[in-house]
């Protein structure tokens, strides 16, 4: 156990050195691309590229099945099993992009023509941005395969690298397009297709010399091809459901309101992404533990993970989302400039939605581990695709597309809850020692954190005295309360030892 702690902990600080620069990268790369493109380009952008989206549900559940299965085989030392899940996954995941292929071609562009609220004069860079957002979206689908191995054998530091490679060259293309006299819509879909490739070769270029895995060899093992669709067949529903959650009501949206509130979405929807991939850098480097862990039959490190990676995941957000929840009107001004209408709100519920969400994502990874999604699977996927049809009975009716993001927060809130329960029954992880060593405490921590960054707010003039005093009340409040509230004895005593050990080294001793 204390390797793997070890290694959770280099992992950990590889993904997050690469997330505090991607966070700068893609928040100023999102400003300069509104500037550049405008409201509207952007939010044609954002919907376009969301019906594209739509179709790779088959991608997203494979992505899960290969992660487990190769991360299972290598946690039963057999490398041999390994290597025909890699094999099996990149001819499945090559009749994925076919698939995609032909029904982006025969559908996509039904609904681009037909359903899609675009000016005229924009239709034709609107096919444009399609054509090149489905080989975007092909490229994709086939560096699954890849980035599954790298994550299996936790070698975080070239995920991370590779990472940061390609943040700077989307910032570089931004950039570029004020000297390119042509559309800036088309040049920046067609440069970003572009770095897929590249990234992509990047890809298969370290995993073919590093791991011994990493060749394709014709795979007979036709169990094993069934073994895979039906672990996935069971996470298309979940593919689906986050598909129309996600990208069917950005495409409502724009029927019902037009791009100027696509392009908000696809802001919030940034800026959310840029916080919580912080949270989605721990969570990478204790999934494959996680998946291991029950591979070995380690069931008390494995309960030690779900609390822990819960709790974690959580304060880590936390420390994030606080104080831009309060301050989102000064700061979206400073980053923007000009705000968009509903961005705001768009921008607040979605970091309530993310801190539910970071709770309930390593209870799917150990779901995920035990093999058997099916029932998990059908009652969660319902729960999550019920976002559409009642994001569109509140547009029908009148509502503020507000409504769309505040019932999903509810609606994961629900899911969470299942996933305690469905856990309890699969790992023996009794529900309520889960809300008594996870729940109980996150929600003081944050209720109270909450409370006193909100008073501390209310006690200044001035927006600049506000996000100050703000920040370093929410910093300092959160910190000792996870310290004596959201820590466990055990906890805080690994934190202490922890502490103790690296003031010796500063001090020489």
């Amino acid at each position: 156990m204390p390797a793997n702690i070890v290694r959770i902990a280099k992992n950990t600080l590889m993904l997050y050195f690469r997330q505090i620069l991607l966070m700068l990268v893609s928040l100023y790369t999102v400003r300069v691309k509104l500037e550049i493109l405008g409201v509207e380009d952007f939010g044609i952008y954002s919907v376009v590229y969301g019906i594209v989206a739509m179709f790779t549900f088959l991608n997203i559940a494979m992505t899960g099945a290969t992660k487990r299965f190769l991360a299972f085989a290598l946690g039963q030392n057999n490398t041999e099993q390994a290597k025909n899940v890699y094999s099996a996954s990149i001819v499945i995941h090559g009749l994925i992009a076919v698939f995609v292929v032909i029904l982006a071609q025969a559908v996509g562009l039904w609904f681009l023509y037909n359903v899609l609220n675009i000016p005229p004069e924009r239709q034709a860079a609107a096919f444009v941005v399609y054509q090149f957002s489905v080989v975007a979206a092909v490229i994709s689908i086939f560096q699954v395969p890849y980035r599954a191995t790298i994550i299996a054998y936790e070698k975080m530091s070239f995920f991370a690298m590779l990472g940061i490679v390609e943040a700077v060259l989307k910032l570089g293309i931004v950039l570029l397009l004020p000297v390119i006299l042509f559309d800036h819509l088309m040049v920046y879909a067609f440069l970003v297709c572009i770095t897929a490739i590249i990234i992509l070769l990047a890809h298969k270029i370290y995993c073919n010399r590093k791991f011994e895995i990493a060749r394709f060899r014709y795979c007979k093992d036709k169990e094993l091809f069934q073994q895979l669709f039906r672990f996935s067949g069971w996470s298309v529903l979940g593919g689906v459901a986050n598909a129309g959650k996600n990208h069917g009501t950005n495409i409502l949206v724009n029927i019902f309101h037009g791009l100027t509130v696509n392009a908000a979405m696809g802001i919030a929807a940034q800026v959310n992404l840029a916080v919580s991939q912080f949270v989605n850098a721990f969570q990478k480097a204790f999934g494959p533990q996680i998946i291991k862990s029950y591979s070995a039959q380690d069931y008390d490190y494995l309960m030690q993970l779900i609390f822990r990676t819960s709790k974690a995941s959580f304060y880590l957000l936390l420390f994030f989302a606080l104080p831009l929840y309060i301050n989102a009107n000064f700061v979206l001004q400073i980053w923007l400039g000009n705000v968009p209408e509903y961005l705001i709100a768009f921008t607040r519920l979605s970091l309530l939605y993310s801190l539910v969400h970071a709770i309930s994502v390593p209870l799917w990874t150990s779901i995920q581990a035990t093999g058997d999604i099916k029932k998990f699977q059908i009652v969660g996927s319902c729960f999550r695709f019920s976002n559409l049809p009642l994001a569109l009975l509140f547009l029908w009716i009148g509502f503020s597309p507000v409504w769309i993001f505040i019932i999903r927060v509810c609606i994961e809130v629900i899911i969470l809850g299942w996933s305690v329960f469905f856990i309890g029954k699969m790992v023996k992880l009794r529900v309520l020692v889960f809300f008594y060593n996870a729940i109980a405490p996150i929600s003081i921590v944050a209720g109270v954190s909450a409370f006193a960054t909100s008073f501390s707010y209310n006690l200044f003039e001035g927006n600049w005295s506000r996000l100050i005093m703000s920040c370093i009340i929410s910093t300092i409040s959160i910190a000792c309360l996870i310290y004596w509230i959201g820590l466990n004895r055990q906890e805080r005593s690994l934190l202490n030892g922890w502490l103790k050990r690296k003031l010796k080294r500063g001090n020489g001793i």
